[in-house]
């Protein structure tokens, strides 16, 4: 197994991110911390480079790069917003049009037009029929290319953790000491890189991965102490969030970190969206919106607490976020549970 990254690897990794990502705020507001008796401290990494804290794991893994290896370009596969932080991160470490994406061909049109605009060569596949580990592996073996994996990488990972190291520390700022974090959980890699940070920062903080039901492998797995897969045919509108089964880094870093994981329904990712909308005037995708759903639908309990909120991203299509605000229940199903 690759080495598992460390707080320290944390740290390095928000030196290199100083000056290329944002640090997005952390939000309040009056009206949902009376909706669940607490403080919610609300990360906005949708207004991050590339509208989601993908940017940050991207650019810690790529500025290691050799000259070389950025010549050669590099080779990725997302379901959309890995895809946006490679493409932006290598347009920033002036790559270019050199990062290749495979991307499946149900992904929501905003993201893959997202990773277009921003230089990337987009090769769709069927999640159904084909695997995007195979055809990503393939694309780097012909271009002698690297691979930036969206988790399990122990750059990735410190990258992401970023996001974690600037809630506590702003947390600190306004003088108040977070009790637990509710963190969106695709393949774990924001999971993993936030609780290392917060739990050096802040002793006895409780970290919970909160998923879509139906793609719970990573509260499965605490629970069973294994790495499970999710069931084929599994579908949900959190498309970032649809990974087959926790990565292996990933869940050695989980297992020994983490609180029990927290599932919420489609409806209830739909009511966080426009909750966030109405009361912080922000944008968030499905899976983006799956820790407030937790906080709001009562997975976890904040009264009397002070609970760190990770919004994860805020790429979505048009037609379904104007589904969501509706309040219709309504959108298209996407993705299934494997191959991905």
């Amino acid at each position: 197994m690759t080495r598992l990254p460390t707080v320290d690897d944390v740290l390095d990794a928000a030196r290199r991110l100083r000056g290329a990502a944002r640090t997005t705020p952390l939000l309040r507001s009056g009206a949902l911390d009376s909706r669940v008796g607490g403080r919610l401290l609300l990360k906005a990494e949708p207004l991050q480079r590339a509208g989601s804290f993908k940017f940050r794991g991207a650019w810690s893994r790529m500025s290691r790069l050799s000259a070389a290896e950025r010549a050669r370009g590099v080779v990725a596969w997302s379901s959309g917003n890995h895809a946006q932080g490679v493409a932006a991160a290598a347009a920033a470490l002036g790559m270019g049009t050199r990062a290749a994406i495979v991307m499946p061909r149900d992904a929501p049109r905003a993201k893959i037009a997202g990773a277009r605009a921003l230089g990337a060569e987009i090769r769709l596949y069927d999640r159904r029929s084909e695997s995007r580990e195979e055809i990503g592996a393939a694309l780097a073996a012909e271009r002698g290319a690297p691979v930036v994996k969206p988790y399990d990488d122990p750059d990735v990972i410190a990258g992401q953790g970023t996001v974690g190291l600037e809630a506590a520390a702003q947390a600190a700022h306004i003088g108040l000491v977070p009790d637990l974090a509710l963190v969106p959980c695709g393949g774990g890699g924001l999971a993993a890189g936030t609780a290392l940070a917060l739990r050096a920062r802040v002793p006895g903080i409780s970290v919970h991965p909160v998923e879509p039901a139906g793609f719970d492998d990573t509260a499965r797995s605490l629970a069973a102490g294994e790495r499970l897969a999710n069931a084929p045919g599994a579908r949900s509108i959190c498309d970032a969030l649809l990974a087959p089964e926790p990565g292996a880094l990933t869940f050695a870093l989980n297992r020994a970190q983490l609180a029990p994981g927290l599932v919420v329904s489609d409806d209830e990712a739909r009511a966080a969206m426009r909750a966030a909308f109405r009361h912080l005037k922000l944008v968030v995708e499905p899976g983006g919106a799956a820790a407030l759903a937790a906080a709001l639908a009562g997975r976890v309990d904040c009264r009397g607490r002070t609970v760190v909120v990770v919004l994860s991203g805020g790429n979505v299509d048009a037609d379904l976020f104007r589904e969501a605000l509706a309040g219709d229940g309504g959108g298209a199903l996407t993705g299934e549970g494997r191959k991905r």
